[in-house]
């Protein structure tokens, strides 16, 4: 018998479920096998695992609250990678919209939340989509790569937000620390009852939905899917694809920019680096798990939200490193992506030549 690789009749109904389950159980697997081999308990490590994710209330709060920001950079990347345009700097437009929001909360603290938090919102999509607007008319006007430039952009941001911590905005109170003054009462969101979890969630929620609904039930949504399909095919279409880019481009740094806004206000309460955690860039890897869907990345963000706290309390219990976790989430995309290969085709065995 030999093997041979045929394209499906039609896409496999419940591939993408069962090739991201078996992702997730092939990472847990050589997770398992990496904590034996540092000589811990593998077997306990994953109880471990799982109790600091999904164990108890502490840890899905938790999860939310990391899943916030997560979902909004996630969502931004995805309007970007919808046209192909490969957005790999959510990091850079999630710390320049974490200025803005700072900016106007210290320009204006004596205002009432219902007058600043607009002004903080406004600021942070403006600051967010900008810093994404210029690889966008980089790439249009001088041909320039933009996984290159907006990779490049993120340090520059981040130096930024370092300048201003250490610089100008620094706390004299801080003891040193670079820190800004607390915001005050106005400028920070409160939490939803008694939880931990803040108004953030119900702000990603309805973003969710307008953009879901944006690119189903309008014209403009239309063309941006598909002008996915390439420029030439765009512009054959009499889409305006240059302008398109710019807007595309400036609503994916925008949500970006509002993830950044929201977690500087309703978990921080202060711009401080310890802000700057990585979202941008697990966002990329959310949004290819979704495969670009609004819905599916609401249960991708909490996923990986929630390894993300499972692993802070396995370095705690279990004394491993903290790369473990990006260990993990590399794993998970890595299988997803070689695993959309059977989502179009089969193998098969088929017989050899001169046998029956």
């Amino acid at each position: 018998m030999a093997l041979k690789i045929r394209k499906r009749d039609e896409p496999w109904k419940w591939g993408a479920l069962v090739i991201f389950l078996g992702a997730l159980l092939f990472s847990l697997v050589v997770s398992g096998l990496l904590l034996a081999g540092q000589g811990k308990d593998a077997l306990q490590g994953m109880l471990i695992l799982w109790e600091g994710s999904f164990g108890n209330l502490w840890a899905l709060e938790g999860a939310l609250l990391k899943a916030i920001p997560l979902f909004l950079c996630s969502l931004g990347v995805a309007v970007a990678f919808r046209m192909q345009i490969w957005n790999i700097g959510a990091e850079g437009q999630f710390a320049l919209g974490a200025i803005g929001a700072t900016w106007m909360a210290l320009s204006f603290p004596h205002l009432p939340w219902y007058g600043l938090m607009p002004l903080m919102f406004i600021m942070a999509f403006l600051l967010g989509g900008t810093w994404a607007f210029i690889p966008a008319v980089l790439k249009l006007k001088l041909r320039v790569n933009e996984i290159i430039s907006t990779l490049m952009l993120n340090y520059i941001a981040i130096l930024l937000l370092d300048y201003l911590v250490f610089g100008v905005w620094k706390d004299p109170t801080s003891f040193g620390f670079p820190m800004t003054p607390e915001f005050t009462s106005g400028a920070v969101i409160v939490g939803i009852g008694t939880s931990r979890v803040h108004w953030g969630l119900l702000f990603c929620a309805v973003v969710g939905t307008g953009l879901w609904a944006f690119m189903r039930f309008t014209r403009l949504g239309f063309e941006l899917k598909a002008s996915g399909e390439g420029a030439r095919v765009a512009r054959y279409a009499k889409i305006r694809y240059g302008l398109l880019t710019m807007f595309v481009m400036c609503l994916s740094g925008g949500f970006a920019g509002w993830a950044g806004c929201i977690e500087t206000s309703a978990v921080l309460n202060r711009l401080q680096p310890s802000l700057m955690v990585g979202y941008g860039y697990t966002a990329i890897v959310v949004a290819w798990l979704a495969r670009l869907e609004p819905l599916n990345i609401a249960f991708g963000s909490f996923l990986l939200a929630a390894l993300r706290v499972g692993v802070e309390n396995l370095q705690l219990e279990l004394q491993i490193p903290a790369a473990f976790g990006v260990i993990m989430e590399g794993m998970i995309l890595l299988t997803v992506l070689a695993g959309q290969f059977f989502l179009t085709y089969r193998i098969e065995r088929v017989p050899l030549e001169g046998e029956e």
